[in-house]
C-alpha cells in the first residue's frame, strides 16, 4: 500500500451515518470514509452475522471489541478477539465473517 496526497485529518466516526449491510444472517452497520484508493471503515456486527459471500478483498482488519470468526475457503477458521487483527491481500484467500456474539472491527482496504 503506498499513502500519497492525504493531508493530515482527523476521524469523529460518531459523526460518520452508518449504512446497514444484511448478512445472510444478521447486519453490519458500516461508517465509512474514502481518502483516495484506501477505504476506512468501522464496522459493526449483529450477533448472529454471517457474511452473505465469500470476500476476496484485502484487507488489514483489527478487532475492537466481541468476538468475529474468518473462515476462509479452504475450510481454517479464525478467532478474533478484542486487540486481534488480520491481514491478507486482494485474491489471496477468500474469506468470510461469523460472529454469534456481535463485534467491532476497524478495517482498511
Amino acid at each position: 500500500m503506498h499513502i500519497s496526497s492525504i493531508p493530515f485529518g482527523i476521524t469523529d466516526w460518531s459523526k460518520i451515518a452508518p449504512t446497514e449491510h444484511k448478512g445472510e444472517t444478521g447486519t453490519a452497520w458500516w461508517r465509512t470514509c474514502q481518502f483516495g484508493p484506501i477505504r476506512v471503515r468501522m464496522v459493526e456486527y449483529s450477533p448472529g452475522y454471517l457474511a452473505n459471500h465469500w470476500c476476496k478483498k484485502g484487507h488489514i482488519l483489527l478487532c475492537l471489541n466481541g468476538e468475529m470468526e474468518s473462515e476462509l475457503d479452504d475450510g481454517r477458521k479464525f478467532i478474533l478477539t478484542q486487540g486481534i487483527s488480520y491481514q491478507v491481500a486482494d485474491n489471496a484467500e477468500a474469506h468470510r465473517s461469523y460472529t454469534r456474539v456481535g463485534a467491532t472491527l476497524f478495517i482498511v482496504d
